[in-house]
C-alpha cells in the first residue's frame, strides 16, 4: 500500500499558507518528515488524519481517497498526536479497552488485544496505573499502543520523542523501528536524529513546501565533497556570515567554540576543511536554500 499526496494546499483564516502544493509518494515502512517548528509538518499530519479540510489537492491511501472518504481512512488509521489527553484516574488497561470499544473490536477479543498491546510496550506491569502518572517515555508507549489498536495499515505519529531522555528515545526508536516493517508510519519531528536512525525514506518541509524528498542516502550523496567547516571565533562570527551568506550552511557551538559550515564545490580556502557531510548539514543547506 502507497500513500500518494498531490498538490495539497492550505491557508488558514489568518492567511497563513501552511501547505503549498506538497506532494509526496509515501510507501509502506518508516518515512520521516522532516521540519523546524512552524514547518507545516502538523498541519500535513492533521490533514491525512482527517482532522482537517484542505484547501484543494488530493491524497489517496491505495483506493482510499483520503480527503472524501474520511470514514474509511478512520478505520485503517493509527495517529499518535503532539499532545494527547487522558483521563487522571484511568488506568492505562481500562483506556486502551474504551479505546478499543471505539475502535470497534468486538467485545470477546477486546481483552486479548488490550493484554498483547501492553506487552508489546512493554507496560504490562504498569497496566494497572493511571496513563496521567506515566513517564514522558511511557506516555509515548501507551500512545503507540492505542494507535496500533484494529491493526492500521497507515500510522502517524507527530514529534514522538521531543522532551524523551536518550534512554527512552532508544526504547521507542525500537518500537517503531519493529511497527514499521509492514506498515506505512510517517515520524513527524524536527528532530534529525530521529530520520536518521529509523527512516528510509524522508521528506523535509519548510515554510509549508517540499524541499527534499527521497532517501536519506541520495541527500548525503548530494552533499558528499562540497561541504567545509572551519572553528572561528564568537567575535568573527559576524564576519563569516556576512562573507558567507548565500553559502552558508550552519554554524554551531562545539566544545564552546563556533564552528561553520559552508557548501563549496570546490575548496574555498581561507583554512577551511573538508568534512564528512551529515543529515544535519542535510537538513541546514534546504532550510537555508544552499543546497
Amino acid at each position: 500500500m502507497q500513500l500518494t499526496i498531490q498538490n495539497l494546499n492550505k491557508t488558514y483564516p489568518n492567511g497563513v499558507q501552511a501547505l503549498r502544493d506538497v506532494s509526496l509518494e509515501i510507501p509502506t515502512g518508516m518515512y520521516g518528515l522532516l521540519g523546524p517548528n512552524g514547518a507545516g509538518k502538523s498541519t500535513l499530519m492533521r490533514t491525512i488524519a482527517t482532522l482537517q479540510d484542505a484547501d484543494s489537492g488530493t491524497a489517496t491511501l491505495g483506493d482510499i481517497d483520503v480527503l472524501k472518504d474520511k470514514d474509511a481512512v478512520r478505520r485503517v488509521l493509527g495517529y499518535l498526536p503532539q499532545e494527547f489527553g487522558v483521563y487522571p484516574r484511568i488506568s492505562a488497561q481500562e483506556m486502551l479497552k474504551h479505546l478499543a470499544v471505539l475502535k470497534g473490536i468486538p467485545g470477546n477479543r477486546q481483552k486479548e488485544v488490550v493484554d498483547a498491546l501492553l506487552q508489546r510496550v512493554n507496560l504490562w506491569e504498569h497496566r494497572k496505573k493511571s496513563v496521567s502518572s506515566y513517564s514522558g517515555g511511557m506516555r509515548q508507549r501507551f500512545g503507540i499502543a492505542q494507535a496500533l489498536l484494529g491493526d492500521p495499515k497507515l500510522i502517524i505519529v507527530d514529534e514522538p520523542t521531543a522532551g524523551l531522555d536518550p534512554g527512552e528515545r532508544n526504547r521507542f526508536y525500537n518500537l517503531l523501528s519493529e511497527i514499521g516493517e509492514n506498515v506505512i508510519v510517517i515520524l513527524s519531528t524536527h528532530i534529525v536524529e530521529d530520520v536518521k536512525e529509523l527512516c528510509s525514506n524522508m521528506a523535509i518541509i519548510h515554510g509549508g513546501q517540499v524541499l527534499y524528498a527521497g532517501t536519506p542516502e541520495a541527500s548525503l550523496q548530494a552533499l558528499s565533497g562540497k561541504v567545509w567547516n572551519k572553528v572561528i571565533t564568537k567575535a568573527e562570527i559576524g564576519d563569516y556570515t556576512g562573507r558567507f551568506g548565500d553559502r552558508l550552511i550552519s554554524s554551531r557551538l562545539v566544545a564552546g567554540k563556533p564552528i561553520i559550515s559552508v557548501f563549496s564545490d570546490s575548496d574555498p580556502g581561507d583554512g577551511f576543511a573538508a568534512a564528512n557531510a551529515g543529515l544535519e548539514e542535510v537538513f541546514f543547506s534546504k532550510i537555508n536554500g544552499v543546497a
